[in-house]
């Protein structure tokens, strides 16, 4: 029965950076050479001890140039808006209700536009774009924007 259970011993783990002669030394598994890389972090910007490029061009550094880009709204097309009911008002949480734009639109921002034809009256909250408004107003209903 004893020897029939499992051994539980565990294999030690690799000792590295314990002299050249060990296999493991030197560069001690990091993929480098056996210097500075080896030892410590280096920064992405670091250039041996040279100025960074970045500190060369100051104005280039800030200056509104490294803006994050801007972040487009979701859009919708007319046509999507036939699943609505008839004199309905259309605001962003009557879209998520109906699932026709998804969670990120609270951050994004929705915009309808032109696409497909409109049958039923709406009346619209959010921004449209100036062909869609010609659409929802030909079908029967109003764009009242924010």
């Amino acid at each position: 029965m004893l020897n029939q259970l499992q051994s539980i011993s565990s294999r030690k783990g690799k000792r590295i950076g314990r002299g050249v002669g060990s296999g493991v030394g030197g560069k001690s598994t990091r993929g480098t050479k056996r210097h500075q890389a080896a030892r410590e972090k280096i920064a992405l910007g670091f250039e041996g001890g040279q100025g960074r490029i970045t500190k060369k061009f100051p104005l280039l550094r800030g200056k509104q140039r490294n803006k994050p880009t801007r972040i487009a709204n979701l859009v919708i097309k007319t046509g999507a808006l036939n699943k609505l009911k008839k004199g309905s008002s259309v605001s962003l949480e009557t879209l998520l209700e109906n699932k026709l734009v998804s969670v990120k639109a609270r951050t994004r921002g929705v915009k309808i536009v032109a696409g497909g034809d409109l049958e039923v009256d709406l009346i619209i909250s959010i921004p449209t774009s100036l062909s869609a408004k010609a659409i929802i107003e030909a079908a029967g209903g109003k764009v009242n924007p924010k």
